[in-house]
């Protein structure tokens, strides 16, 4: 290959990443709002306490019922797609979010807001693993590109998702609860009008039991796990931080919009850059190790205000680029459909991740430091399980499926065209 040819290719692979149809940048906006939906509650959870009489375990629980339900939902989302098809699922999904957030604006205990965010996870099972599923197959640009895309829109709705729930939460508590109802409504819309009839797939309807039979695949597994416990500490950092912090919705809000603004940044700049420099495998395991420090820096120095500060912004930039990359490498770590991948990963990691929160907020009752010490304990502990995958992730650099058999192979090349 020539350098003029290499240069034009370099030209329009560069390019390739934002000519994307318009179908994809609906389901790219629809994801902003629904991640939105993750990171919202974290300036308003003192003043749901205050105002409602809640501890921070109890308030906690509105990260973990709302993880717990959608990483339990997960496994039903193949089944559902498979049978109405992707669009149909997406809308549902959205609906599903409509409805159950303004009930949580509505709401007068904290045991109904736990209970109406529970409904909130259903609907946003049913859009997260299908929009991942459709961003990849509609993008244009290969799948690394549509999962960056995908990690971008992530990254965007967990910066703005805080902001948002900072200025409203500063009117009331309630108010960010109606701010994701309006802004789902307009997503629902949106996909109605841009996103084609996606018919369910002529290859078959996806078994309830596809997930479990996908994490047979070890290389699936471990990644799973891996993501298990690194959510741990993702999810303690995002849930159990405000309590320390015991700052007001405005400066809360901003803070951790500048920690989603790192996470959107390295995802969609500096992990391409450093899985081309590194390989996949030593730059999330270094991400991760980086994030396992930054928890126990906070551990150490808890009551250090600016300490925390510093260290949620920086824990961003590791979280952006280990996301990207766990995330480019489940979609190829198994010889399954994406759909089904992206279910199993997320019913483990999601489900993880709920016990988080409320452990967090639990032990903070007794010592301020030990949520951090245990979220960098359970990070590590991914790097150690990541580490015992490196022979059957020894795929993922080369951008292939796993190899398996000739059959499921062919059968991964049909479901991608």
């Amino acid at each position: 290959m020539t350098v003029t040819d290499t240069a034009t290719s370099a030209g329009t692979e560069s390019k390739s990443i934002l000519q994307q149809p318009k179908a994809v940048w609906a389901v790219a906006f629809a994801s902003v709002i629904a991640f939105m939906g993750i990171g919202l509650v974290d300036p308003i959870l003192k003043p749901i306490g205050e105002q409602l009489d809640a501890t921070p375990s109890q308030v906690s629980l509105l990260f973990t019922s709302y993880m717990l339900v959608t990483g339990v939902a997960m496994l039903i989302t193949g089944v559902v797609s498979s049978r109405i098809g992707p669009k149909k699922t997406l809308l549902w999904g959205l609906a599903i979010i409509v409805v159950f957030a303004a009930l949580a604006g509505m709401s007068g205990t904290v045991g109904q807001i736990v209970g109406f965010r529970a409904g909130w996870g259903l609907g946003n099972a049913l859009f997260i693993a299908t929009a991942l599923a459709t961003i990849v197959g509609a993008a244009s640009g290969g799948v690394a590109k549509a999962i960056i895309l995908y990690e971008a829109a992530l990254g965007i709705g967990i910066a703005v998702g805080p902001l948002v729930g900072g200025v409203l939460g500063s009117v009331s508590w309630r108010a960010p609860f109606f701010g994701v109802a309006a802004l789902m409504a307009v997503a629902f819309i949106l996909i109605v009008v841009m996103l084609p009839a996606t018919p369910a797939p002529k290859s078959g309807r996806t078994s309830l039991s596809a997930p479990f039979l996908a994490l047979r695949h070890r290389g699936l597994l471990t990644v799973a796990i891996t993501s298990l416990l690194y959510n741990y500490g993702f999810f303690t950092l995002l849930a159990y931080t405000p309590f320390p912090l015991d700052m007001g919705t405005y400066a809360i809000g901003f803070i951790f919009f500048g920690w989603g603004l790192m996470l959107a940044i390295s995802s969609v700049f500096l992990a391409p850059r450093l899985q081309r420099a590194f390989g996949t495998l030593p730059m999330m395991m270094l991400a991760l190790a980086l994030f396992a420090v930054d928890l126990a820096v906070m551990a150490l120095f808890t009551e250090n205000k600016t300490v925390l500060i510093v260290c949620v912004v920086l824990a961003g930039l590791f979280l952006g680029v280990n996301n990207t990359l766990i995330t480019e490498t489940v979609m190829i770590s198994a010889p399954v459909e994406r759909s089904t991948a992206s279910a199993a990963y997320s019913f483990v990691r999601f489900v993880g991740g709920a016990a988080a929160p409320w452990v967090a907020g639990k032990l903070g009752e007794s010592n301020v430091h030990l949520p951090f010490w245990v979220g960098a304990l359970c990070t590590a502990a991914a790097i150690a399980v990541l580490s015992t995958g490196r022979r059957v992730l020894a795929h993922v650099d080369d951008h292939d499926p796993a190899p398996h058999s000739l059959d499921e192979a062919a059968a991964i090349t049909a479901g991608s065209d």
